[in-house]
């Protein structure tokens, strides 16, 4: 008697990587895709090179405690403002996907954009998509290795010097420089430029798609700011359908076959390699290379364009009835997304235009206390701290208000160093018999002595002790 084993299935959780050799594709959007990548990195790589009153002109210190943004010095009290940046940006990828989709992954964001180098890089070393694909099936040998060793080496310095930037806006970068020819770069220093290096080369150079599809949060709830009417990649399947190859669709009436061709090339070009006319599907990016791929054979085949195109949901329904785009994009969840971005954006821009380039916090010395001196006046003690934000030297006068008889023992004038914090210790004394014995309310006003471009003054309050 014989026993028999049963059949065992075996079920993937995750599926294996294939790998995608995406077509280059070149049209319209690949041009504006192009000008982002030249605009960002320009920025990015250009902004630590420039410089402002004698500084660099975009400069996190952390060391210092300080930012430098051109002629705007900010300090970590001033940690608000990048929470309404962070606010500012979140309403606009909101309006920019309630509009257009997902066009900040597909144009400007980073893992795009880098991508988007990193495979120019390979088509220079490996060549064209079918180069690339027989190139990975030969067997290494000295022209396999050249190529490959090429393209990563290629890559590594390129990765380098993305993270050796990156770290150059929190440390400067003429420092960064010559710490990193003398090789005496401090720890944090090479761990952050190797770190950011090895992210970028891992990001853009292997994982690619994965990054898209996996890691990046916003594929997976980017879909609750869609409707009807937001403009996304489609498929004209209308059109489109049923698909013949080229050939056969001559020979055949024009009823019978769709304008599809069946050339795969909106596939090809895809750098998460999804099939658009399958409808839509969370790996899109919107990078639309695909409908430039497409509209490149409709032209070459005499069909009008667009049966790959950017357009909305209620579109392409079959009962759809062409209507203007411009009344469909201002709609009501648009215009509350770009009265919102409004809002924010002029009230920080209006906090800034009214910041003011002295901070004074008053702090009362616990180390002595209200008390009586030997002719009869009450004496208090606090300490000033200033935290001076222009980049100039300014002298200011100190005086104090609130009761009859106040006045300020210390000197009255102090002079602040361009970007700098002090601490001051002052006295202050009250005539006798100018007040009953309790708290008082007096307050500290600072006057810019030498402001020409007009006053410059803060005011602080303080409780003034007058002991029984």
């Amino acid at each position: 008697m014989t026993q028999t084993t049963p059949d065992v299935a075996v079920i993937r959780m995750y599926a294996p990587r294939e790998q995608i050799y995406a077509r280059e594709a070149r049209g319209t959007f690949a041009r504006w895709r192009w000008l982002c990548v030249w605009l960002t990195q320009l920025a990015f790589y250009g902004l630590p090179w420039l410089h402002w009153n004698g500084r660099q002109a975009v400069l996190f210190d952390l060391a210092a405690r300080k930012f430098y943004l051109w002629g705007l010095v900010l300090w970590p009290q001033d940690l608000i403002y990048l929470a309404a940046l962070l606010i500012i940006c979140a309403l606009s990828l909101f309006l920019f996907t309630a509009v257009a989709g997902r066009v900040w992954c597909g144009f400007a964001c980073p893992q795009t954009v880098y991508t988007e180098i990193f495979m120019w890089i390979e088509r220079q070393f490996e060549g064209e998509r079918s180069a690339r694909r027989r190139l990975d099936r030969q067997p290494w040998g000295a022209a396999k290795l050249l190529r490959k060793g090429g393209k990563h080496l290629a890559w590594l310095l390129f990765a380098l010097w993305t993270g050796f930037t990156f770290v150059a806006y929190f440390t400067p970068l003429h420092t960064l420089a010559g710490s990193s020819v003398s090789l005496s770069l401090g720890p944090w220093e090479t761990f952050w430029v190797l770190f950011y290096s090895v992210a970028t080369y891992g990001n853009a150079g292997w994982m690619r798609e994965q990054v898209c599809r996996y890691m990046c949060p916003y594929a997976r709830f980017q879909s609750s700011m869609f409707d009807q009417d937001t403009l996304i990649v489609s498929y004209d399947a209308r059109r489109g359908e049923p698909r013949a190859p080229l050939a056969r669709a001559r020979q055949q009436d024009s009823k019978a076959s769709g304008s599809c061709i069946d050339c795969s090339l909106c596939v090809q070009v895809c750098p998460t390699g999804i099939d658009i006319r399958n409808g839509l599907q969370y790996d899109c990016i919107s990078c639309a290379a695909c409908v430039d791929a497409c509209d490149s054979v409709m032209d070459k085949i005499g069909a009008p364009r667009g049966l790959v195109r950017f357009t909305t949901s209620r579109s392409m329904q079959p009962q759809a009835v062409q209507q203007a785009l411009a009344p469909r994009l201002l709609r009501p969840r648009v215009l509350v997304y770009v009265a919102l971005l409004a809002l924010v954006t002029a009230a920080v821009g209006w906090t800034m235009l009214q910041r003011s380039p002295l901070k004074l916090d008053v702090i009362r010395d616990r180390g002595v206390m209200a008390r009586e001196v030997a002719d009869g006046q009450i004496e208090n003690s606090f300490r000033l701290q200033f935290m001076h934000t222009e980049e100039q030297t300014r002298r200011y006068r100190i005086s104090v208000h609130g009761l009859n008889g106040l006045t300020l023992v210390t000197p009255a004038e102090l002079l602040l160093e361009p970007a700098s914090t002090r601490s001051v210790p002052v006295t202050v004394r009250l005539a006798p018999g100018q007040g009953v014995h309790g708290a008082k309310r007096i307050s500290f006003r600072l006057v810019a002595v030498d402001a020409a471009d007009g006053p410059v003054q803060v005011e602080e309050k303080a409780m003034f002790f007058i002991p029984r």
